[in-house]
């Protein structure tokens, strides 16, 4: 044997795959290790059968879990103040991985009419294909979904608030009639956060079965992962939504996880400053002569109000606007080029602030209701407040 440890007569490649050096134990460090794997080793065949992929008792695989990404699904868990977590690649990730573990064919999936728009489609052509049926409920009225369960229904999504037009639902009232016939209900929970209130325990204990959130937005907070989570409370309910994850073969990257790590710290930090600045930015829209309606769930006379202060105790750093019904599409995509520290950008939560216009026809079902006019939704980042009201202030100048 070498000095380095290395025997002296095998090849030197050799040797370094299979050298014999282990760092001590015992390595303290404020964020947790970055462990990175397909391959995952065995001491001996005794312990490579009694693993199970199911447990955190152990590893197996590394698509079924490292120490990074089993800390992340803990952590993920307690945010939500739930017990058990899976991570998805992204949002739209998770709630696949739930439809595919909660449903199969002849069953009928229940989602509020102002559903994320790819779930919508999801649910349209995917879901359709396997002989799955979807419709759609008011979520501002508990009698809507109610009425809508039937024979077949087995799953109800909810949203809080909805997907760009952010009516906040009535998240008692849905679970209630959801939970008195015995059919399972998951909330988006991505602009909750996991702060703003605590879905599993909404009213005397009353809360939702599952909870989904885009990782990619305030856990993240820097524009730069894609994930989601599902976390629950009942074991045989994770048990469900691990074998869809361990059948459909999803993983998501150590150095993913890592970033989502090292930002959890500061999330409660980041909503507050975001929460703030978007209710005043908010404020200041609603008071200008182009802006017609505000759809924010703190402000009272948005859809859903009266629900959100029931319910919550902050809201997210997103809003949106509707304008004059009448102003062609040429003048409100003027407004959006004329701003400067808004970027144009789908999603929400990072660091730098965004706006997007959105056609009602396009991504509603009932287009023809009470919200009506172009839409634009504003994402608040970490920018000065004052600089963004006076960049909304220039480019206002577009629509007078």
């Amino acid at each position: 044997m070498g000095a380095n440890g290395l025997k002296t007569t095998q090849d030197l490649i050799t040797g370094l795959v299979h050298h014999p050096y282990e760092p001590p134990a015992g390595f303290g460090a404020v964020m947790p290790g970055v462990h990175k794997a397909s391959t995952v080793t065995f001491p001996n065949t005794a312990a490579m059968r009694s693993r199970s992929w199911k447990s955190k008792q152990g590893y197996t695989y590394g698509l079924h879990g490292t120490p990074t990404t089993f800390t992340l699904e803990e952590r993920i868990a307690a945010l939500e103040g739930g017990r058990f977590c899976a991570l998805a690649p992204s949002g739209l990730g998770a709630i696949v991985m739930t439809n595919i573990a909660l449903l199969k064919q002849g069953d009928e999936l229940l989602l509020p009419s102002n559903v994320y728009g790819p779930s919508r489609e999801m649910a349209r052509t995917l879901l359709t294909d396997w002989g799955i049926t979807h419709r759609f409920y008011d979520p501002l009225a508990a009698a809507s979904l109610a009425a809508a369960i039937g024979e077949r229904t087995k799953l109800v999504w909810l949203e809080a608030p909805g997907s760009v037009t952010m009516e906040f639902p009535d998240l008692r009232g849905l679970i209630a009639a959801a939970r008195a016939r015995g059919v399972l209900t998951a909330l988006d929970n991505t602009w909750g956060a996991g702060l703003a209130f605590r879905a599993f325990e909404l009213a005397d204990g009353l809360g939702v079965d599952l909870v989904m959130q885009a990782l990619t937005k305030y856990p993240s907070g820097g524009a730069d992962v894609l994930m989601g989570s599902v976390v629950c409370n009942d074991e045989a309910l994770h048990h469900r939504i691990l074998q869809a994850h361990m059948r459909l073969g999803i993983g998501v990257a150590a150095n993913d996880a890592e970033l989502v790590l090292r930002s959890l710290p500061t999330i409660a930090l980041r909503y507050r400053a975001q929460d703030a600045a978007a209710r005043t930015l908010a404020a200041f829209l609603a008071q200008q002569p182009a802006i017609k309606r505000l759809l924010h769930p703190a402000f009272d006379g948005s859809p859903g109000h009266a629900f959100w202060r029931e319910s919550c105790g902050a809201a997210a750093g997103l809003f949106s606007v509707l304008l004059d019904p009448g102003l062609p599409i040429e003048r409100v995509d003027a407004f959006i080029d004329a701003l400067r520290l808004f970027r144009i950008g789908y999603s929400w939560g990072g660091p730098v602030s965004l706006a997007v216009p959105y056609d009602l026809r396009l991504i509603r079902d009932d287009a023809a209701g009470a919200l009506q006019g172009p839409l634009v939704r504003f994402s608040v980042g970490l920018e000065a407040v004052g600089d963004l009201q006076a960049d909304l202030a220039q480019a206002l100048r577009q629509l007078d």
